[in-house]
């Protein structure tokens, strides 16, 4: 088992990653007024598990998938909440994968101006980043997490005993974000190396998933609310990822994040920041989870999305985190134009097989 704590200037999040934390660390809670919120899919799995470990919790179930990251959707949560009387001391606990923790993080840090928070990630991805970190969040107005706060957890239970009934989708969504940590840590990047065949194997992601929310945590610990650029380089990947997953739809975050790191990675490299075998073997792993980089038709449109991206801070420039060599990536700051440009070059590139 792996104790890893987030001390922050206002709080304290411990989180406990290991074989067995969900029944060592959960029984602890049901001594609290408890309101748990889930999706559908995974309350079709874990239901009976829900009920026998809190009782009589009230429970909100949400549809799956991004598409619940809404303001209706979090005015739902609240009025649940607010109508099963839940109380200042409340603990409300988010089971499930990185849409309901965005979303109910968001309602805890609102109810009666913040309750308590517990974690229980389900899916690979909230396991090693979203779950992690306190950043809470709903989509608004066609733009990925406009609306959200910092509110960290209390507790982040990571048990890898949920990611037996993932699908295969579900674990390489999370390996997108295992392989951007690859691209910031170099130890990660070695082991990543090292297992580049063994990405599915569940004791290889165990193990990997506490040194994703270890470095993690180094990032928060730094810059917790996003002040002084240090955690801006964890959005590695996702300027283009989110632009085309808003526009294209049809993969997982995670997914999109890869084809998102693909095509700013040809833009560092077209630019001379990254190269050599360092760039080739990331652009390997990104292969052995995304067999086939998409070419995208109508590109250029896609990518007018990036301009709303919170990363941007000068108008008409769009910001991006690229990895530069082993531990080390660099921002980038080009115009909207430029940036329409190489990924169209890149597309193409793909188009042509080279």
């Amino acid at each position: 088992m792996t104790e890893i704590k987030i001390k922050t200037y206002n709080s304290e999040s411990l989180i406990h990653c290991g074989v067995g934390a969900f029944s060592t660390f959960v029984h602890a809670l049901k001594d609290r007024q408890l309101f748990i919120v889930t999706d559908k899919n995974v309350y079709n799995i874990y239901g009976n598990l829900i009920s026998e470990t809190f009782g009589g919790a009230s429970v909100k179930i949400i549809p799956a998938g991004e598409k619940s990251k809404t303001v209706r959707r979090l005015t739902e949560i609240l009025q649940a909440m607010a109508d099963a009387g839940m109380k200042r001391g409340c603990t409300l606990i988010a089971f499930g994968g990185g849409v309901v923790g965005d979303i109910a993080g968001l309602a805890a840090s609102l109810y009666m101006r913040g309750v308590g928070l517990v974690q229980i990630p389900t899916t690979l991805l909230s396991q090693v980043d979203s779950s992690v970190g306190g950043k809470t969040a709903v989509d608004f107005n066609d733009v990925k997490n406009l609306l959200g706060t910092f509110y960290q957890p209390e507790q982040v239970i990571v048990d890898p005993m949920f990611l037996n009934t993932l699908p295969a989708r579900e674990i390489r969504c999370g390996l997108g974000e295992i392989i951007k940590y690859g691209a910031l840590d170099e130890d990660i990047y070695n082991k990543l190396l090292k297992n580049s065949d063994n990405l599915y194997n569940f004791e290889f992601l165990e193990e990997i998933t506490s040194d994703c929310i270890r470095c993690k945590a180094a990032v928060v610990l730094k810059d917790e609310r996003d002040l002084n650029g240090i955690r801006k380089t964890l959005n590695l990947g996702h300027t283009t990822g989110h632009a085309f997953e808003l526009y294209y739809g049809g993969k997982s975050h995670g997914e999109f994040v890869l084809i998102g790191t693909y095509y700013e990675m040809f833009i560092a490299k077209t630019l001379n920041i990254a190269g050599g075998r360092y760039y080739e073997n990331l652009i390997s792993l990104i292969g052995k989870v995304i067999k086939k980089i998409p070419a995208y038709d109508d590109i250029e449109q896609a990518a007018l999305s990036a301009k709303f991206d919170k990363k941007n801070e000068e108008d008409a420039k769009i910001s991006l985190i690229v990895p530069k060599k082993e531990g080390e990536c660099q921002e980038l700051v080009i115009g909207v134009e430029e940036y329409i440009k190489l990924l169209a070059e890149c597309r193409d590139t793909v188009r042509a097989g080279i």
